[in-house]
């Protein structure tokens, strides 16, 4: 019969999981950013400051051997044998393991917003944007834990959160558990044009709306969706395509371009690159902020308010794909809604 000591034990327990990874599963690592990491696996379970936590399943811990027995499965004498790596490692039990299927439920409410909307205008979210998500169900302030909750709606019935701790200090970020990735965060719920704008996350959604308000645009006829994160590319270059992506255009087959406008790092630019490659039914334009990391660090830095396309790109793309008249400039920027339109409409202007 196996035996272990209380000492081996305890040493495994002192492992945590970014190093168990590192050492006995590299392959599994997917890097964010930062001291953020995934696995491959499930794209869900974060790793970061010596913890983890697999959000669509709300389980976590801080150590390997909590991974290895409560989301692998295996028998907790074995996953200290895999950890310890001093005996054969001991192939789990095959029992899949069947989280208990829990239904979706919203936080309750607060019973106002002031802590969400004082938090949202110090990442320079205009009022009237942020009142607007309010009024329509789309977001509110939860009442335990007074974060900001992003609602995404299947139909008219809400199917997805998305929450965002309010303290200046905080970076939490997570998801109510068993929602459903497919109906994120959406402004407005329903497409009304054929252009729509995808970001990584809701407030860079929100950052942009209130670009296109500071410029004089109507803010109120951008479609924008939020992807909740973004899957990493394969060693290929493929990769997932997104799920929430996938049911917008499913949803609203009246969307004919694509805006994408994910982060300015190294894993935005790679998602958006393996994005355009699945999308060859569709005109899509790269549109990554201009400066800064993402849309709510343009809007927070405005004092450079013209920060989307850049003018020889949207030059470019006038030229390639569309039969030029002096007027022709104006239905395409005035649709595509960037948020320096009028700008760059008076540009092409002079330039012609």
């Amino acid at each position: 019969m196996l035996y272990l000591s209380k000492a081996q034990i305890a040493a495994a327990r002192e492992v945590d999981l970014l190093t168990y990874l590192r050492q006995s599963e590299p392959e599994e690592l997917v890097h964010i950013g930062g001291g953020t990491y995934a696995t491959r696996t499930h794209d869900s379970l974060k790793i970061s400051n010596g913890k983890w936590c697999w959000w669509s399943r709300n389980i976590g811990g801080t150590n390997a051997l909590d991974y290895l027995t409560k989301v692998k499965g295996v028998p907790f004498l074995d996953a200290v044998q895999c950890i310890l790596g001093d005996l054969p490692k001991v192939q789990p039990t095959p029992r899949p393991v069947v989280p208990p299927k829990t239904e979706f439920v919203l936080p309750p409410k607060h019973a106002d917003n002031r802590r969400v909307f004082s938090y949202l205008r110090s990442r320079g979210i205009d009022a009237e944007i942020i009142n607007h998500c309010i009024k329509r169900g789309q977001l509110y302030e939860d009442a335990e834990h007074h974060n900001c909750v992003f609602v995404g709606y299947r139909n008219d019935k809400p199917a997805y959160g998305a929450m965002r701790g309010t303290l200046s200090d905080s970076t939490f970020a997570g998801e109510v558990p068993s929602s459903d990735k497919r109906f994120s965060f959406a402004v407005p719920r329903r497409a009304s044009g054929k252009t729509l704008c995808v970001f990584e996350a809701a407030i860079d959604a929100l950052s942009y709306l209130t670009l296109l308000k500071l410029r004089g645009q109507d803010w109120r006829a951008a479609n924008t969706l939020s992807l909740s994160g973004i899957y990493q590319p394969r060693k290929d270059g493929s990769m997932r395509f997104p799920a929430a992506l996938e049911q917008y255009l499913k949803d609203n087959p009246s969307v004919k371009r694509i805006v994408l406008c994910l982060d300015n790092d190294e894993p935005g630019r790679a998602a958006s690159a393996a994005i355009q490659k699945e999308l060859s039914e569709y005109e899509v334009i790269d549109n990554p902020p201009h400066s800064g990391k993402d849309y709510n660090v343009t809007t927070k830095d405005n004092h450079l308010p013209y920060t989307a396309v850049p003018f020889m790109i949207i030059t470019y793309h006038i030229f390639s794909n569309y039969s030029f008249r002096q007027n022709s400039a104006y239905a395409v920027f005035d649709d595509l809604l960037s948020p320096d339109v009028s700008r760059r409409t008076f540009n092409v202007q002079r330039h012609y």
